[in-house]
């Protein structure tokens, strides 16, 4: 089966980008806000106790998050002038709006990120019904419309882009196969570099990294970009989870991370859906072949 979503473009056959005020590498914090539920297996320190209904081990973990940890990791973002780009289940509109209320306050962007991350894409079936619900729900709370999607778990069928671009969203984060927006071929859809690498749920859960290696990743990251980015921009996305960053313990790694990239030269502070609009007004409607 050919993948008819987008084309290959190779990053040395493209238009530059140029990002505002001459920035070279457009950051952003792709803050993932969710709620699992108590009677389905999910994300897990400990699969020996996954499939148990109830699972304290787990479900206490990651429970962590809206509880503790997301308000450590909102000081951290304050402190570095930095606004959240909200990956959000709909259903932490109910269940924290504590949460809705303080991002509302920062100004943070939200994004749809399914009904909660028990539910993967892939299992949905009325599709469109379903999106419709999670739009209009964070839509509800929020106040704002969202225009960009991660699916739980990075999942979508061969349908989500065109019918999330249906219910008015311009783009998606779950192909992580790029340092740049690019448009797919959906009408009026992009995609926007998200990262599993740069993620500290695989860092820290799966690849047992210490905080100094988080650090250090985040530096040799933008450095990298930077210096890739004199004749056309990049993007670079950090991917966070409170109940993983937002560790009393990890904390302070946060810190040193966000004040690095936040006093780099040349680093626009921004979200994914200014990037999208950006990248959507200024950039011409096909790369050459």
């Amino acid at each position: 089966m050919e993948n008819k979503l987008y084309d290959y473009r190779p990053i040395i056959d493209r238009e530059p980008i140029r990002w505002p005020g001459g920035a070279r590498v457009a950051f952003y914090v792709g803050l993932n806000v969710e709620h699992f539920t108590i009677d389905r297996p999910s994300t897990s320190l400990n699969e020996a106790t996954a499939a148990l209904v109830p699972d304290p081990l787990n479900y206490g973990w990651r429970d962590y998050g809206p509880r503790v940890a997301i308000w450590r990791v909102m000081e951290e973002l304050d402190r570095h002038g930095i606004r959240a780009s909200v990956l959000l289940n709909a259903d932490v509109c109910e269940r924290y709006p504590q949460i809705i209320e303080a991002g509302n306050a920062r100004g943070w962007a939200w994004l749809a990120h399914g009904k909660n991350n028990s539910t993967l894409q892939a299992d949905v079936a009325d599709e469109r019904a379903y999106l419709t619900e999670v739009v209009e729900t964070i839509e509800k709370a929020t106040g704002q419309r969202p225009r960009g999607w991660l699916g739980p778990a990075l999942t979508e069928t061969f349908q989500t882009p065109s019918l999330l671009a249906e219910l008015g969203l311009g783009y998606v984060l779950d192909w992580t196969n790029d340092d740049q927006p690019y448009r797919l071929n959906v009408p009026g859809m992009l995609s926007v570099p998200y990262s599993l690498e740069l993620n500290d749920l695989g860092i820290f859960t799966m690849h047992g990294m210490t905080g100094e290696a988080f650090v250090q990743m985040v530096k040799d990251q933008v450095d990298r970009l930077y210096a890739e980015s004199a004749e056309s921009g990049r993007v670079m996305a950090l991917a966070l989870h409170p109940f993983v960053i937002g560790q009393a313990f990890r904390a302070r790694y946060l810190g040193e991370a966000l004040e690095y990239v936040a006093g780099h030269p040349g680093v626009w502070l921004t979200t994914s859906d200014e990037i999208a609009e950006h990248y959507t007004r200024t950039a011409p409607r096909r790369h050459p072949s």
